[in-house]
């Protein structure tokens, strides 16, 4: 069986327009690779690159995994409003650049946005319209041992980490969608349907009609 994105003509029901998905969680909880799997699966997705100021880790690279910027280059774009969000995080910022967003919502593209609480916070406001997915462990044991696994982090930084995830986890309610991340193929699946489903709200079809 195949989905379409397409309208339902004979109802005369337009195409929903694009909107923004942010999927938020704490670290170590799974995000980037469920994006990953959201983008493979769906070719109208885009996933969004955050400038921060934080530095290089391994093998990540400027402009692919992160706009990776100067403390001055950050202020300028805070100054000049060239953010849809931004947000202190362990210490370092992160901004998504607003232009970027907008570009591709106007070919019809839907950005996924990897941001943390605050920063879904601040889409919502901005843009009503989006999506946001906190995704959540099956417990904090299962979580720790998943950071403990990536062996990135310092004993002070990983326990920073876990009182800040805690945090994170308690703004579900600000949220329009959870999903536990227990089996990684279930959590796609799970988001994907969300997705889905936001295409198919009719609140948002009704945007398109003249």
């Amino acid at each position: 069986m195949t989905s379409t994105h397409e309208p339902v003509s004979y109802l005369g029901i337009p195409p929903a327009p694009p909107f923004v998905i942010v999927i938020s969680g704490p670290s170590g909880v799974g995000k980037s690779v469920i994006c990953e799997g959201l983008l493979e699966g769906d070719p109208s997705l885009v996933r969004s690159v955050s400038a921060t100021t934080r530095p290089l880790r391994g093998d990540e690279h400027d402009g692919v995994d992160y706009y990776f910027w100067s403390e001055e280059r950050f202020d300028e774009g805070v100054r000049e409003g060239h953010f849809l969000e931004w947000a202190e995080v362990h210490g370092h910022r992160y901004g998504t650049p607003r232009a970027r967003i907008e570009e591709l919502l106007a070919v019809g593209k839907c950005p996924i946005l990897n941001v943390d609480v605050q920063g879904g916070h601040s889409v919502k406001r901005l843009m009503p319209e989006s999506v946001l997915v906190l995704v959540a462990p099956p417990s904090m044991t299962v979580l720790e041992e998943r950071l403990r696994r990536r062996a990135v982090d310092g004993e002070a930084e990983m326990r920073v980490r876990l009182a800040n995830a805690s945090r994170e986890l308690a703004e579900w309610r600000h949220y329009d969608f959870v999903v536990v991340n227990d089996l990684l193929v279930d959590a796609v699946r799970d988001v994907a349907a969300m997705i889905r489903a936001e295409r198919g709200r009719v609140a948002r079809l009704v945007q398109r009609l003249p």
